[in-house]
């Protein structure tokens, strides 16, 4: 099974996939795609992450290759959960197109193979102002073409407001 948890931020949507890995009775490995830089606020988001995760989740670190980390890592009895895909598109966005189109491709071509659940949490980013500037134009515009895809891939999707997850397609269990 796979899923897509959208949500604006600090919506809740993380905690959301947090509780369907610990729900799942699966092992879980954490799939992270910030990367800090040199900014305090997001070092901050990532250790509040990191404090709410079971010790005993694995965590592995993939700014740029989703694909091959969901590969690696994808089994029938495990869990893995992705937090966050806007994140990726960003760090891949940043690193020039062919790289984006490559790393694109390759999630899409894993995703469709990979075994187990597969949880992947992303900003829902749409719903406001089109940005003034062509690199936030453009990541607007790929984020909503990368979650129509998923979506479409995915037996379950997720709407979460206000720390209320609304199931938008699938069954819930």
């Amino acid at each position: 099974m796979h899923e897509l948890i959208l949500g604006g931020a600090r919506s809740g949507k993380s905690v959301h996939g947090e509780a369907l890995a610990v729900q799942s009775a699966c092992e879980v490995t954490y799939i992270a795609t910030a990367q800090v830089y040199d900014d305090s606020e997001m070092r901050a988001r990532i250790e509040s992450h990191r404090e709410r995760r079971p010790s005993h989740w694995v965590l592995v670190e993939a700014p740029l290759s989703l694909g091959e980390a969901i590969e690696r890592h994808a089994r029938a009895d495990r869990l893995l959960l992705i937090d966050c895909l806007t994140l990726w598109l960003t760090n891949l966005l940043l690193e020039g197109d062919e790289r984006f189109v490559q790393e694109r491709a390759r999630l899409l071509e894993v995703l469709d193979h990979a075994p187990g659940r597969v949880v992947m949490v992303s900003n829902e980013v749409g719903q406001g102002v089109v940005p003034m500037n062509a690199l936030s134009r453009r990541f607007v515009d790929e984020a909503g073409q990368l979650h129509q895809v998923l979506a479409s891939r995915c037996q379950r999707v997720w709407w979460v407001v206000a720390g209320l997850p609304q199931c938008l397609k699938g069954n819930v269990t």
